[in-house]
């Protein structure tokens, strides 16, 4: 097994958030607007559900949407973690004064046996019993992050001891789990309960805390990721990348004994990087991962998860503390910039929760105190802590990973260090050295050497060109630094494509760090609605998500495509030449796109030529399956699930052979969901079975009339089929929903990826 290891020995250290300040005008607003998000928060509120649960009157209404479902408390657990980030920045006393009053009405809301949460216990009992349950642990883990969030801030004793009794809770329940119990609670989206409870144990040295991390350990997953087996494919990509988080932490905190848990972390990387990433450093369709290298023909509307973006920068940033490769601080900046930074409405302060990858959507942002989804809250924290992977430092040397204008208060060194970078607009960082005692101060400097650049680098300090040596990518300068030295860094930046893996000729533009997209129009913005409360776009209009080269083949119009996207005089706006379309499309950074449909990717093609055939077809066949769907609830996915009224006994969900599922147990297991149907047209009933399940039979119920008895092959395939299904006319009379009830004989059985309410499709 490749281990990347450092010649040095240590680790590098990160910087505190109050010693680096940001100054570009961009990062000021962002901050800005999310800390004037986090102050218009009334946090009676947040904790009204916490007293709720623990038998006391609330002060004031739960907020609705998520915070009025099972997974109420998950946004409390963000606000502390954000309220705690930003106070580190500001030392605003209002915050403070915040955190303290909701740490003390924690600490009264927290139960004898130190459980503390704003839904029952119940649901901790649910998953074990193989109830349908919305992610208790995952709720339960942003509660004890936060709390540890407010302990490293503010250094309170309060927080400290809600936490250290909570995670006593916890190592009491787990300690009774066997490995079967073990497996069904792990088989439920858990967030990053071993990564948090590692973390516990730091602080508190308790055995026991450790032991319940430990339990949170799914180790036959990190054994196959550790010996390089990709097994991601339909695993529930914000459900997994905090498992290698905490795989991670487990090597941090108990050291070389665990260098397993860093192997499988390190392989992780590699594969969703490398194999199931987008150009900007997001990943996932439908919150999933697919197929290695299979991404083109995944793109849609809900690609790109933004907590993917938030948890992946996490283990990036710890990965290249150990490290120090420059493919980790390379990713972090194509991630940062492009999915980050373009998640976050720079008018409102709002956050995304999917980015679409396909050609026609547009971005929507939450509302302020309406939806509370998971990436508004890992929103609040993402923009309360941009500073915080600028600049890294291990004794004498310094590390600069991002070329983004800041302030830099290196108290260890006695050195303050003023960056100003103009990239992407133009080429130059500048960077001015200036020493507390005024005498000069021997250190040595590493300045990233970026993936784009492109073309002779110039470094030159109070005005000369100096000598310097490259190591590992890095620009390195060993020099007695003088107070006023101000060294001017160029890095030729050009434009660039990004292909994918399963689709050569579908391609992305980037210049510099940033991806670039072309505004589409405003036409018809409207929403529809997908999971639970959860916004996506639409696109009703035939949108054209092609570009045909004139006079050249495909081939040679991206390989010279320097000369045929061509940069407006001094704007940040790229112009097409060459192609059909080169009077309409204008390429600009796609962080700042924010009001318009937009294209990150364009299929390259010959005109007339069969692939470009093939490509309309595919889409006029997906455009009839859409407008054909009533209703569709994603099997084994608990948000869509509970959206559709899931019921059941002795079922469960997970990933088969890369599609999610539901399955239950004969002899009294059973699921259900309400779907929409029309009463004034053919109903069909779509649904996707597993021919492992063989010569087994699944009797599925209308309203509890039996619609069908559908018997699985008699031989044993790993092949998924698809059957649809008549819905009678008698039975939709008057309604606008049916419940759809499925009970397996004859052994386990199941559902899975889609399952439809449609009109027939007319072809």
């Amino acid at each position: 097994m490749r281990i990347e290891t450092t010649a040095r020995n240590s680790a590098l250290q990160d910087f505190r958030l109050d010693q680096v300040g940001l100054t570009g005008d961009y990062h000021v607003n962002a901050f800005a607007k999310e800390l004037q998000y986090l102050h218009s928060y009334d946090v009676d509120r947040l904790l009204a559900g916490f007293r709720e649960n623990r038998g006391l009157k609330p002060k004031a209404q739960k907020y609705p949407g998520w915070e009025d479902t099972e997974i109420r408390g998950h946004t409390l657990g963000h606000f502390l973690t954000a309220c705690s980030q930003a106070y580190e920045n500001t030392r605003n006393a209002a915050l403070l004064q915040k955190l303290e009053y909701m740490i003390s009405e924690l600490a009264e809301c927290q139960f004898e046996s130190g459980y503390l949460s704003a839904f029952p216990e119940q649901l901790i009992d649910n998953i074990e019993q193989r109830q349908p349950a919305w992610v208790p642990w995952y709720t339960m883990h942003k509660i004890i992050a936060g709390l540890i969030s407010v302990y490293h801030g503010t250094g309170s004793r309060v927080a400290y001891d809600t936490v250290v009794k909570l995670g006593d809770w916890v190592a009491s329940r787990t300690s009774r789990w066997d490995e079967e119990l073990q497996a069904v609670v792990l088989a439920v989206e858990y967030g990053g309960m071993n990564d948090c409870l590692y973390d516990l144990y730091k602080i508190s040295g308790e055995e026991r805390h450790l032991e319940a991390a430990h339990k949170f350990d799914e180790l036959p997953l990190f054994e196959a990721i550790q010996q390089g087996r990709d097994i991601l494919q339909g695993k529930h990509a914000n459900t997994t990348i905090p498992k290698f988080l905490g795989a991670l932490k487990r090597y941090l905190v108990l050291g070389e004994s665990e260098r397993f848990y860093l192997e499988a972390a390190q392989n992780f990387w590699d594969m969703v990087v490398y194999h199931h990433s987008y150009i900007t450093g997001g990943n996932s369709e439908s919150e999933h991962f697919g197929e290695p290298d299979i991404l083109n023909s995944k793109r849609s509307d809900i690609t790109c998860e933004t907590c993917n973006s938030y948890n992946m920068l996490k283990l990036t940033r710890e990965l290249f503390k150990l490290t120090r490769n420059v493919k980790y601080s390379d990713f972090y900046e194509r991630n940062y910039i492009n999915a980050i930074l373009s998640s976050q409405n720079p008018e409102t302060g709002m956050t995304m929760y999917f980015q679409p990858m396909a050609t026609g959507y547009f971005k929507i942002y939450s509302s302020p105190f309406e939806h509370f989804w998971c990436c508004t809250g890992t929103g609040m924290e993402s923009f309360t802590k941009l500073n915080d992977s600028i600049y890294f430092h291990a004794g004498n040397m310094l590390y600069i990973n991002q070329y983004i204008s800041s302030e830099l208060n290196w108290t260890e060194q006695g050195v303050k260090l003023t960056q100003r970078s103009a990239i992407p607009e133009s080429n130059e960082v500048a960077l001015t050295v200036e020493i507390g005692d005024g005498r000069s101060r021997p250190f040595d400097l590493y300045l990233r050497i970026p993936y784009w650049t492109a073309g002779q680098i110039e470094v030159k300090v109070n005005g000369e060109a100096i000598p310097w040596k490259s190591e590992e990518q890095y620009i390195v300068i060993d020099r007695e630094w003088r107070h006023g030295d101000v060294l001017m860094l160029v890095l030729p930046m050009k434009v660039f494509i990004s292909r994918l893996p399963d689709n050569q000729n579908v391609v992305g533009f980037q210049y510099g760090p940033v991806v670039l997209s072309a505004a589409l129009g405003t036409e018809d913005m409207t929403q529809a609605a997908t999971g639970i409360m959860v916004s996506v776009p639409t696109r009703k209009m035939l949108v054209k998500d092609f570009i045909i080269p004139k006079g050249m083949t495909p081939e040679q119009w991206l390989i010279d495509i320097e000369h045929h996207l061509i940069k407006r005089g001094e704007d940040l706006a790229f112009e097409l030449r060459n192609t059909d379309e080169d009077e309409r499309l204008v390429f600009t950074p796609h962080y700042r796109q924010h009001r318009e449909r937009y294209g990150i990717y364009w299929n390259i093609v010959a005109e007339d030529s069969e692939e470009l055939k093939q490509h309309l077809e595919r889409a006029r066949q997906e455009k009839l399956i859409k407008e054909a769907t009533l209703d569709s609830v994603q099997v084994g996915n608990d948000q869509y699930e509970l959206e559709h009224g899931i019921k059941g006994e002795e079922t469960f969900g997970g990933a088969w052979d890369g599609l999610n599922g539901r399955l239950a147990h004969a002899g009294g297991g059973w699921f259900s969901y309400k779907l929409a149907i029309d009463p004034e047209a053919d109903n069909l009933l779509q649904v996707t079975y597993f021919s492992i399940n063989h010569n087994r039979v699944m009797k599925i119920y209308a309203n509890g009339t039996l619609l069908v008895c559908e018997r699985m092959p008699p031989e044993r395939k790993r092949e998924f089929f698809t059957k649809q299904y008549l819905i009678p006319s008698e039975l939709l009379q008057g309604l606008r929903e049916i419940e759809f009830k499925f009970v397996p004989e004859g052994g386990l059985n199941g559902i899975y990826g889609v399952l439809r309410t449609m009109r027939p499709v007319v072809r």
